[in-house]
């Protein structure tokens, strides 16, 4: 079953969805640019591990990966000696970190394996500033942009603070920009707007190679369907933080209620 949104989905926003979202996603990318640039080129995931502070009470079916279980004797009775074991006078919690994968997408020059564009899909610690996945991002990106390498951010997520631009542009929920390495300081951008359409964006190669068409939509309308995530999602509940505008509440309502949520 589709997604109801023509364009991207808020709800794919909540916490349990979006890993699985954002490594499908990338993994999509990867392979719809294997399909248009080969053999000059190919495209490669780069994956890195970040940790996230869980709430316990809101994580379901949270286990270490490796458990080692002891029997313990009774009590009084190690090493031959009674005793009485004072029980803990308070009870506290500890923060849980799990690890994160983050992964991006580098398209490389086959021959040279030289770096020619880095592909961002930005993740929620990429935009929470506190977090050493932000610090690490803006560092990665800030090398990116002294280098002679394009990126380019792919933002589908409306939290968080984003990476910064000099000048303003149109205020929107998502937004994709390329920085080519021949304009640089100008950039590209796309505002897109909660419902609409995602756009096909050009991926940068090496000069006089033409730019590499991805379908933005077309990639994460296939993700949806690959993941299942109609079947996670409660559309009669509202989306995950932030808190829509009225504007854009009123446009979600509309849209949920022409496939039958409301």
């Amino acid at each position: 079953m589709p997604s109801p949104f023509l364009g991207m989905d808020p709800y794919i926003e909540d916490p349990e969805i979006w890993s699985d979202f954002h490594l499908n996603l990338a993994t999509e990318i990867q392979a719809i640019l294997n399909a248009e640039i080969r053999p000059r080129y190919i495209a490669r995931l780069n994956s890195r591990v970040t940790y996230e502070v869980i709430e316990i009470a809101r994580t379901r079916g949270v286990r270490p990966d490796v458990a080692v279980w002891q029997p313990q004797p009774p009590r009084g009775e190690m090493g031959g000696t009674a005793y009485a074991i004072a029980p803990a006078p308070f009870e506290s919690e500890v923060s849980v970190e799990l690890p994160l994968r983050l992964v991006s997408i580098e398209i490389r020059q086959t021959d040279s394996m030289e770096l020619v564009t880095a592909i961002e899909v930005l993740s929620p610690v990429n935009k929470r500033p506190g977090h050493e996945a932000y610090g690490e991002y803006l560092r990665k990106r800030r090398e990116l942009l002294r280098s002679m390498t394009h990126l380019l951010e792919i933002d589908l997520l409306r939290g968080g603070q984003r990476p910064p631009l000099e000048t303003d542009v149109p205020d929107a929920p998502y937004y994709v920009t390329l920085s080519r390495e021949e304009r640089r300081p100008k950039v590209e951008v796309w505002p897109l707007q909660l419902g609409e359409e995602l756009p096909v964006l050009p991926v940068p190669l090496l000069a006089p190679d033409p730019d590499a068409p991805l379908d933005l939509g077309t990639a994460v309308a296939a993700v949806y369907e690959r993941g299942g995530y109609a079947d996670l999602i409660d559309y009669t509940q509202p989306p995950p933080p932030p808190e829509l505008g009225t504007a854009e509440r009123d446009l979600l309502e509309e849209i949920l209620a022409e496939a039958g949520y409301r």
